[in-house]
């Protein structure tokens, strides 16, 4: 892959997150499509893009504030997990199972910019 941030872990993990979110939001009703489904859709994708974004030819200090948007994107995300849950659109199994993929995401992402100079 010629792209930096295409070898992070981190960065594949959010792509699989993406992906999932879309297949769960596949199910939402049609009420919801200006709504949570675009919501939720466009928090899981930004943690992807701001990763990409800040790893390809930015500074270090650059790249960590990047990572910064990433971490909150991937809250925004859980929150939205939270509200779709309360409103019967996914189950308990569902919830659990992206939330667990966001803790881990967010986890990377903060020890990613850690490791930053």
């Amino acid at each position: 892959m010629g792209f930096k941030f295409e070898n992070l872990e981190v960065w594949n993990k959010a792509m699989d997150l993406c992906y999932n979110i879309h297949q769960l939001t596949q199910k939402f009703p049609k009420e919801e499509m200006y709504v949570l489904t675009s919501q939720i859709k466009r928090a899981a994708d930004s943690i992807v893009l701001n990763i990409a974004e800040g790893s390809t030819g930015q500074s270090n200090a650059t790249f960590k504030q990047f990572l910064s948007y990433s971490i909150r994107s991937g809250i925004e995300t859980v929150a939205c997990l939270h509200i779709g849950r309360k409103r019967g659109l996914l189950n308990q199994e569902e919830f659990n199972s992206l939330y667990e993929d966001l803790e881990t995401i967010i986890k990377m992402l903060h020890g990613l910019r850690k490791s930053l100079k």
